[in-house]
């Protein structure tokens, strides 16, 4: 599993116009399952992401958390996170898992979110989305559970 995780002071996602998911501080974070992704890199990159300490203390220093801060997470499933673009021009999706596999892997990383009670807006699954951000920072890291050595 992937992520992109990026410090906002606030953003949005929308569908159609209309916006479905929104937040103030928190974490934006883009999700992406791959074909031999399990419930064990969901739980490594639930425990990663909120206690990433990413967030500024009163010195300017990375100390502080998700959890720290009481932000919040506005999570996005975008499959092209595993999207191989070493040959040819065109990506290849090979190693990304297909719908019915990757839905309930995202569906169960955001309700783990929720059970360590931090506040979680949603994209929606396979629909084309926009996603709106003011980006604090920036600050973005990519984290990936097959790399939790």
């Amino acid at each position: 599993m992937r992520l992109v995780v990026q410090r906002v002071k606030e953003a949005n996602v929308t569908v159609k116009n209309e916006i479905i998911g929104e937040i103030g501080r928190g974490l934006l974070v883009f999700l992406g399952v791959g074909a031999e992704d399990t419930g064990t890199d969901v739980d490594y990159l639930v425990e990663k992401c909120v206690h990433l300490r990413i967030f500024p203390d009163d010195r300017e220093k990375f100390n502080l958390s998700l959890i720290d801060v009481k932000g919040a997470l506005l999570v996005v499933s975008q499959f092209t996170l595993w999207g191989d673009c070493r040959k040819g021009r065109r990506p290849s999706f090979t190693e990304s898992a297909p719908p019915s596999k990757a839905q309930p892997l995202y569906d169960l990383f955001v309700e783990k979110v929720r059970q360590k009670g931090i506040p979680v807006a949603q994209g929606r699954f396979q629909e084309m989305m926009d996603v709106h951000l003011i980006n604090d920072g920036p600050v973005t890291f990519i984290l990936d559970s097959k790399k939790n050595y």
